[in-house]
């Protein structure tokens, strides 16, 4: 039983509350009071709260044969959006979604700079325009979660950004200082791992994900937290050594496991062989098509040193589900079991491996759902995942 400040217990009970009501998307005041071992005097009392504030709102089952239609509830959708920005090397993703996490605007813009002060006007720019694109919503924009492709400390700094060359730079307080919202900035990795678990994975509380595209970037929720060591700098599991003296690294050791096991690694090496000035996944896919032995051995290579880090990252850190994030283990068949193949040591201990089913617009949708959860404050979410999100983003 929670003891304590009266306004303390009723914070409490509305998160508890909020929670369950988005779970179940609709849920009836006494399937609330079993669920959460409210009292329906409470129950009530905190619903007449939450729809006096436009927060949730009450729906009557039409299709309903025994007795009283009960009324349900569920989330007002449209009472503020949420704002996902994912910032690449070359291009800035945005995302806007209801409070239901579903996205209803995305665009991608292509940046062609590095320039500091130059992405800050266009974040800048395109933030002021969602801004009053929905401030007819009673809440408007509710907040905006940015996804950095490097470091970010635990006091949301920007330590490194190895693409653009970025060090030691606060851009929430950059933003904030020119327009009156709520910014909050995050790792990419962390923000994928947090879109698996808010979107897909909602029986877990500890899962890894790892992002295989440029490099090798590894979110983790742990007890449904984010793990991030002492300065907020864990997950850069992309610069473990797999062969030692081996190729080397951006970031000054050799034989870095991304140099290895992502696709960059990949795309590179096939640029270099055929002498080609780009490489695209359709013509991989036409190559696999194809049997292009080169290719076909391509893949094996990258899968046998990627299952290389990933038997490590599972005797670290004994996951319950561990998702892979990239697009040529989705092309490539039977992809996981040849990686679970390789992971025979008995000691290794997971309970699911899989290929994420959200793909490249994870870290945008994570953004979104991480501002929602800020702005109904509640300890998680389990949100519905459909085809919808994960055709989020297109190109402008």
């Amino acid at each position: 039983m929670i003891t304590g400040d009266a306004s303390y217990i009723k914070k409490i009970n509305r998160s508890i509350i909020l929670r369950e009501i988005v779970k179940e998307g609709l849920i009836s005041r006494a399937d609330l009071s079993k669920v959460t071992a409210l009292t329906r005097a409470t129950i009530s009392a905190q619903v007449a709260d939450l729809i006096e504030e436009d927060l949730i709102v009450e729906t009557q089952l039409e299709h309903y044969t025994v007795g009283r239609k009960p009324i349900m509830l569920s989330i007002n959708s449209e009472a503020g959006y949420a704002l996902g920005i994912d910032l690449d090397f070359d291009h800035i993703s945005f995302t806007v979604s209801d409070l239901t996490g579903t996205p209803i605007n995305s665009k991608r813009i292509e940046t062609n700079t590095t320039d500091y002060r130059e992405i800050l006007n266009l974040l800048v720019e395109h933030i002021k325009a969602y801004k009053s694109e929905y401030a007819y919503s009673r809440y408007g924009i509710i907040g905006i979660v940015i996804a950095i492709h490097g470091l970010v400390g635990k006091d949301e700094t920007i330590h490194y950004v190895p693409r653009l060359g970025w060090n030691n730079l606060s851009l929430k307080n950059d933003i904030e200082r020119q327009i009156d919202i709520n910014v909050f900035i995050e790792n990419n990795a962390n923000l994928s791992a947090f879109a698996e678990r808010v979107y897909v994975h909602h029986e877990t509380d500890n899962l890894l994900s790892a992002t295989l595209y440029s490099g090798i970037g590894l979110g983790m929720m742990m007890n449904n937290e984010f793990f991030r060591g002492h300065d907020g700098f864990a997950g850069e599991i992309g610069h473990m050594i797999v062969v030692p003296n081996g190729i080397q690294c951006n970031c000054g050791n050799k034989g870095c496991w991304e140099r290895y096991a992502s696709e960059n690694a990949l795309f590179k090496h096939l640029l270099e062989t055929r002498k080609m000035n780009s490489v695209t996944y359709e013509d991989i896919q036409k190559w696999l098509d194809g049997d292009d032995e080169e290719v076909h051995q391509l893949m094996e290579q990258f899968i046998f040193y990627l299952s290389i880090g990933l038997n490590n990252m599972i005797n670290m850190y004994n996951p319950d589900v561990l998702v892979l994030d990239s697009e040529l283990l989705r092309m490539y068949p039977n992809a996981l079991d040849k990686i679970r193949g390789n992971l025979n040591s008995s000691i290794s201990h997971y309970r699911a491996l899989q290929i994420s089913s959200i793909g490249r617009n994870s870290a945008v949708l994570g953004a979104c759902a991480l501002a929602i959860k800020h702005f109904l404050e509640v300890p998680m979410l389990n949100l519905k995942f459909s085809q919808s999100n994960k055709n989020a983003s297109v190109n402008i």
